[in-house]
Formats: structure tokens, C-alpha cells, sequence
């Protein structure tokens, strides 16, 4: 027997839920096996399984730090830190002066060094670079270091500066101490100097030391800043955007230093030196004249993981204040392993009590339709969830376990108003295949305006709620949208093939769908039933049977009166015929 259109639809749109799951497994299992970053465990928050914590102390010359530079630090930290990938931590302040920093698990070596770099960053153009050393050749051949400079020694410019790439910015004095001067000398502490004043320093591996002229921009110039790949040289780049007092500077340093490098292609004072914590970040040459405020920085070593690190670094490193770490310590669980095991038996109590309900109470054996679609749901939650860990660093926190428990129930309520939309079409008397296929059509429309309500509330939750309800809301706002997926690519399907099945399509009385239990009255063309139910469940559908009946009778009246008026109408033709 050929299979009818509805059955085959059916089948294609199952095939595609299983194929879109094998898909995720897929990629988890890449992540797992192949580039070892993946999980096959959701990862936790901070409230479940402890993690590290670091206390910052701002540094000031001022008593005490303003509430406000405190909050705007707080800000741009939380920034670093999910830039990293760290989802779930908590950041807040201690007193007047502290920052605590909290994050799940242990904190690489990365991550707290993107934290613990608090200074301001600064934009100084290049006067001079070298290599790290401090030593010359002196007349017996030796390798000799550079004698401490001379407090003598003229500290003051021959001739006033005009910009800040000008060489008279380099005093005798300065010169002295750029020759002697060791970039892995702990007792050289750049951070601390002037802005208005040149400085000697090293990029942050080492390799290099430069004067650079005075500051001419700060980090709170740029908009953003952000990594790719060109297209058409195949390498990565950071890209950054200027606000519009800044992208006007930029554009009158962009001149000058282009016009350096036209003139001596391998002038050192063609760099601009991006400066972060008194140490260089990077110090690309001025290739062009930049005045729309969006140059980028490419070449060098620079791959995608150093591209993204220059990014996040740009793009938050103006701090308000300055910070130093006082404590980093590794803290317990505050809830533990015991709260999110409580919050999983309730999960399981929940998830059985419902199901009980749907088959001892309300549906029979459909309720194992609705059972299967929530073991479907949590199948795919569960993988999104570790796809997520992955690749974006979410972590499930006990606000997250909780809004995964809540949806059980707003779940279930998708696949009630479908039953009880075909149950309706039953009552009316319709076939049990057109009363799937019409009720899909009727409870569809409720069921897309109800999510897209719950979606639309767990994303504003989710923005404007403090960071332990975040979970909650992004939990409730992925399931939300997993079950309207459930309810299309999996509940109506297996209706459509189920009442092709004689238990259900001819209404077993353990179905669920059986229409005399139902107390369906109406059989079509005028015709009805009458309702024979005397208790019990029966007695609830008889109730239901007699209000169906009346509108039945208010049908027949109306066919009845349209009969007579016919009648009267052909009577009255034949007597003046006669």
C-alpha cells in the first residue's frame, strides 16, 4: 500500500531532527577527539564546582577611588574576562578600594594576565629601537655593560620638541639610561611614568627596547577593536575604529609618521607604539595616511590567536585606575555537588510526576508521546549545552538547573493545547486523521505566540538581570526554543504516523483519543449521538457531550428551518401553478 503524502512528510521531517542530532553529536565528538577543547560533561559555574579568586587593589594618588571609576572598572574587567571565554564569573567590588574577581575552575595563565593588566593604555609614537641590550664592545674586545648613567648629564631637550616623534625629545641623560637600561630588570617599572614626558621601555616579550615620545592618545579613543583573516593575503589582522576625536588625531599622527617612512623607509620613528601597563603591546609602521579612524595592524607574527589577544587588549584596556593584585586564591563550591544533585532529583521528581499525570490521568497512551518529546528535548539540551562549554565558555550554573526544571512544565503545556485541540476536533465529529491535521493547524498558532512571549521575556531577563539570574534566563530562553523545534520536527510527525495505527486511529479506549470518552456528539450531515457516559471520567465527558450536543441542535434547527422555508417556498409554486 502506497504511503499517503501526510505519512511521507512526516517520515522526511523526522529523518531531518535525527540528522540535525547526529550533526551536533558530530561536532561535539570533534571537539572531543580531534581538536581537544570540546566536553562531553556540561562545564559548571562558579556556584557549583569553585574556581579562582583574585583580589585587585586600586592604586591612586587620591585617598580613595570614586565609585564611578570603581564601576567602570568593574565593567571593563567583566569585558576582559568574557572575551576570554570565562562565562558565569562574578566580578564585583570589596569596599572602596578592592575588586574581587571570581571564575569558574582554574584561571590560566592567560586569562589572569588579561585581568591583571590594569594600566591605561597609551598610543605614543617610536624615537628610537634597538635590541634588549646593554652592553658594547669595549677596547679589550669584552662584552661590557653600559655604565649607570650620570646624574650630570643634561636632562633636559637642546631644543624645544615639535611632535612626538621629534629625536630632541632625547636628552643626554635620557640617552645614557636607554643604553643601560634592561628590560628584564624587575626594578624598571614604566607604568608609573609621565604622561606628558618621554619613556624608555621593552615590548612585552623582551626582544626589543624604544624611547617613545610623549602620549598622544589613550585607549578610551577606541570604539572597538576586532581580529580576521584578509581575504586576499590569507593572515590575520586586528582591525580597530576610532571615535571621532580620536580617529581626527590619529589622522594628523597617520600624516606624520607616513611622511617619516616616504622619506626613510626604515626609520624607526614610523611606528606608533601601542602601550599597555607601561609595556609595548605592539608597534605596527605607518604604512598610509589614515583619517577615517579604522586602521588595522597586520603582518609580523601575529596568527589568530595573537590577533585575538591584541584585539581584547585594545579594545579593553583603558582603565580608569591603575590595580594591583593583593590575593589570588582557589575558593570551594558555595552550594557544591549536594545543591545541584538536590536540583537534579527535583528535575527527576518533576519530569516523573508528569509523566504519571499525562498517562494515568489525562492522555493513556498518549502520554508516552509526551514523555518521548521530553526525552528528545533533553537529548538536544544536554549536547547544546557542551557545544556551548566549548565553544563559547558557557557554564551551567544552579540559576541555569532551575530554569532547565521549569521548562518541563512549559513543555508539557505545548503538547496539552495540541491534544486538546485534536481532542476538540473529535468532538466535532471529524475523522481521526483531519482531526490531527486540524488541530495542528489551530494549536500551532497558540503555541508560536506563547514562545515567542517566554522567548521575548528571557531575553530581556537575561540583559537586564544581575549575573546570577543570567542563567536562569538563557536556560528558560534555549529550551523555549528547542521546544517549539521538538513540537514541529517531532510531536506532530509521530501524530501523523500514530493515527495511521488501528489502536489509535480507531480511538482504543486506553489511546487517549478515543471519541465516546471524549463524549463526541456530532457525527456530520445532522447527525448525532447520544451522550450514554454515567460517571466518573464518563460523567465529565457527558457534561462536555451536552454542551457539544447544543450547538448540534442549534446546527439542526438551522437545517431545519432552511428545509421548511424550502418546502414553503415549492408549495407555494405548485399552488399557482394549480
Amino acid at each position: 500500500m502506497a504511503i499517503s503524502t501526510p505519512a511521507r512528510r512526516a517520515w522526511r521531517v523526522l529523518t531531518g531532527l535525527l540528522v540535525i542530532t547526529a550533526i551536533l553529536f558530530g561536532a561535539n565528538a570533534l571537539g572531543v577527539h580531534v581538536v581537544k577543547g570540546g566536553t562531553w560533561v556540561p562545564e559548571l559555574a562558579l556556584d557549583l564546582q569553585g574556581g579562582t579568586q583574585i583580589v585587585l587593589e586600586a592604586q591612586t594618588e587620591e585617598a580613595e577611588p570614586s565609585a564611578e571609576q570603581l564601576a567602570q572598572a568593574v565593567a571593563i574587567i567583566r569585558q576582559r574576562v568574557d572575551a576570554s571565554g570565562v562565562g558565569e564569573s562574578e566580578i564585583s567590588t570589596q569596599g572602596s578600594q578592592n575588586i574581587v574577581v571570581q571564575i569558574p575552575g582554574n584561571a590560566d595563565e592567560q586569562t589572569r594576565e588579561r585581568i591583571q593588566a590594569s594600566a591605561q593604555l597609551e598610543l605614543r609614537a617610536v624615537i628610537y629601537a634597538s635590541g634588549p641590550s646593554n652592553t658594547f664592545v669595549g677596547e679589550d674586545g669584552e662584552e661590557t655593560p653600559y655604565p649607570t648613567p650620570d646624574a650630570s648629564l643634561g636632562a633636559t631637550p637642546t631644543a624645544e620638541p615639535s611632535n612626538g616623534s621629534d629625536p630632541t625629545w632625547v636628552s643626554d641623560l635620557l640617552w645614557a639610561q636607554f643604553q643601560s637600561y634592561r628590560c628584564d630588570d624587575p626594578a624598571n617599572d614604566p607604568s608609573a611614568a609621565p604622561a606628558d614626558q618621554p619613556l624608555i621601555t621593552c615590548d612585552t616579550a623582551g626582544a626589543a627596547k624604544y624611547i617613545l615620545g610623549p602620549v598622544e592618545m589613550d585607549g578610551s579613543s577606541i570604539d572597538d577593536a576586532t581580529n580576521g583573516m584578509d581575504p586576499q593575503t590569507g593572515t590575520w589582522s586586528v582591525n580597530l575604529q576610532f571615535d571621532g576625536e580620536g580617529a581626527q588625531t590619529f589622522g594628523e599622527i597617520s600624516e606624520r609618521l607616513n611622511a617619516i617612512r616616504t622619506e626613510s623607509p626604515n626609520d624607526p620613528r614610523s611606528q606608533f607604539a601601542f602601550v599597555l601597563d607601561g609595556n609595548i603591546i605592539s608597534a605596527p609602521t605607518m604604512n598610509a595616511v589614515i583619517t577615517d579612524g579604522r586602521p588595522s595592524i597586520s603582518g609580523g607574527n601575529i596568527d589568530q590567536e595573537t590577533s585575538k589577544v591584541l584585539a581584547d587588549q585594545l579594545k579593553f584596556g583603558a582603565l580608569p585606575l591603575s590595580f594591583e593584585v593583593v590575593s589570588s586564591d582557589t575558593i570551594s563550591a558555595t552550594l557544591g555537588s549536594q545543591q545541584l544533585q538536590s536540583g537534579l532529583i527535583a528535575g527527576l521528581i518533576g519530569l516523573v510526576l508528569v509523566g504519571l499525570f499525562v498517562v494515568l490521568v489525562s492522555y493513556r497512551a498518549l502520554g508516552f508521546v509526551i514523555i518521548a518529546s521530553l526525552v528528545v528535548m533533553a537529548v538536544l539540551t544536554y549536547i547544546l549545552l557542551c557545544l556551548l562549554s566549548w565553544r563559547l565558555g558557557y557554564r551551567l550554573s544552579l540559576a541555569g538547573v532551575a530554569g532547565l526544571i521549569v521548562t518541563i512544565g512549559f513543555t508539557a503545556d505545548s503538547f496539552i493545547v495540541y491534544f486538546e485541540r485534536i481532542r476538540d476536533e473529535l468532538r466535532d465529529g471529524k475523522a481521526m486523521t483531519v482531526a490531527v491535521e486540524d488541530g495542528w493547524a489551530r494549536a500551532k498558532r497558540t503555541i508560536y505566540i506563547s514562545k515567542s512571549i517566554n522567548v521575548l521575556a528571557a531575553v530581556v531577563l537575561y540583559i537586564l538581570a544581575d549575573a546570577t539570574v543570567k542563567g536562569f534566563a538563557f536556560t528558560l530562553g534555549l529550551t523555549t526554543v528547542l521546544d517549539v523545534l521538538i513540537f514541529v520536527m517531532f510531536t506532530h510527525p509521530v501524530m501523523q504516523l500514530l493515527v495511521r495505527t488501528r489502536f489509535f486511529g480507531d480511538g482504543h479506549p486506553l489511546s487517549g483519543l478515543d471519541p465516546s470518552a471524549l463524549g463526541a456528539v456530532y457525527r456530520g450531515r445532522a447527525s448525532f449521538r447520544t451522550p450514554v457516559a454515567t460517571g466518573g471520567r464518563a460523567k465529565r465527558s457527558r457534561g462536555e457531550a451536552e454542551r457539544r450536543q447544543t450547538i448540534a441542535e442549534r446546527k439542526a434547527a438551522e437545517l431545519a428551518a432552511a428545509q421548511n422555508a424550502s418546502d414553503k417556498g415549492a408549495g407555494r409554486a405548485e399552488e399557482e401553478n394549480a
